[in-house]
């Protein structure tokens, strides 16, 4: 048996940093259990020099074993241990292109790009044939793509791949990203933006790119497609045939970027703040977690409600409600009479709020009769 020694990549995410070693030791295992014929064992962190490794022992690593090992998620080097001497393994990734195609992308919601690609290894150790990830072509498809980071990791192992998000913005970034991407890094491709269409209807739009990692391979017909479509997932079968992929890999960034708090509001409150705004009520008070929150109505009635200003703004005559103490709504301007006309302009064009303690308007204040 050999010793090996892995050194763990480092990153600039802290909270990801702290766990990547847990991390990198689980997808060591699924490596060794689905691909390797469980050769690999004694895996555990150990400090060597004051810096921490991932070690384990296995027989003798084969070139096509280190080829499928350097694909590790965290692997930054890797080393094979003799007595107090680490002598480098040489190693063969699969990336066809600079890491700056998966970090050079920031955004509000986006996790490390490391552990994408662990999402990405585990899922092809797990099917029939693991080995593919390096001698064959899996397609992969991500029914939530946002702003690609999977696909993008696809594409740097040289894989097809295709995905599926609902949101347009994230549409519109992804492909600007993408196309400047591949002509500033002079990769010869083709890349084109269509409406997919129905019957007369328009069921969303796709982007199609087909590129290679070289010129020859390109003119050769060696060439990789990414594919995306601003729909919604549920209806891929409008958009793919079916059996057309043979990986299904999503990172939802949820817990980070919906579940932050801007402004330090908490998710009940704004939960009940959405209530409000959209004028529907609660069957019962939200809890703390803001998961008893049941907003009466349809999704696209809320979002209406919401994208419009805030009723002060508006002088809505709802502001005069009964509870609402020191809440009063002034006039705004009346239309103009005739073109160029401008009218008298009134005390106040906005509604105020005044303290629970203030005087209303008219009322007597103290030290006059």
């Amino acid at each position: 048996m050999t010793a090996y020694g892995l050194l763990v990549s480092p990153s600039h995410n802290r909270v990801y940093a702290q766990a990547a070693a847990d991390l990198v030791k689980a997808e060591l295992a699924v490596f060794s259990e689905r691909a390797l014929g469980g050769r690999v064992r004694d895996i555990e962190e150990t400090s060597i020099g004051g810096v921490p490794y991932v070690t384990f022992s296995a027989d003798e690593l084969t070139e096509q074993d280190v080829r499928l090992l350097s694909n590790l998620s965290s692997l930054y080097a890797l080393f094979q241990i003799e007595g107090e001497l680490l002598r480098p393994v040489g190693l063969q990734p699969l990336d066809l292109f600079g890491s700056d195609l998966l970090t050079i992308q920031k955004y509000s919601g986006k996790t490390n790009e490391y552990f994408t690609k662990l999402l990405l290894n585990v899922t092809a150790m797990a099917t029939d044939s693991p080995m593919d990830l390096i001698t064959g072509r899996p397609r992969v498809f991500d029914p939530m793509c946002g702003r690609g980071t999977t696909l993008n990791q696809a594409m740097m192992y040289g894989l097809d791949a295709a995905g599926m998000d609902i949101d347009g913005k994230d549409f519109d970034a992804y492909t600007a990203f993408i196309k400047t991407w591949l002509k500033n890094n002079r990769v010869k491709h083709q890349a084109e933006v269509t409406n997919v269409r129905r019957e007369k209807a328009v069921l969303g739009r796709r982007l199609h790119v087909t590129l290679g990692a070289s010129k020859e391979r390109y003119k050769s017909g060696e060439t990789m497609e990414i594919t995306v479509v601003n729909a919604d997932s549920l209806g891929a079968s409008r958009f793919f045939r079916p059996a057309s992929f043979d990986l299904i890999v999503t990172d939802a960034p949820y817990g980070v970027q919906h579940g932050s708090r801007p402004k330090g509001r908490s998710p009940a409150a704004r939960a009940a703040r959405s209530c409000r705004a959209a004028r529907w009520s609660c069957s019962r008070p939200p809890s703390p977690s803001g998961r008893g929150c049941c907003v009466r109505g349809r999704r696209r009635h809320l979002l209406e409600h919401l994208r419009r200003p805030p009723r002060a703004a508006r002088g809505d005559p709802g502001l005069q409600r009964p509870g609402r103490p020191g809440l009063r709504r002034l006039p705004r301007f009346p239309p103009p009479r005739r073109p160029g006309h401008l009218p008298r302009p009134h005390r106040g064009v906005q509604a105020v709020r005044l303290s629970a303690t203030a005087p209303r308007a008219g009322a007597a204040r103290p030290g006059r009769g």
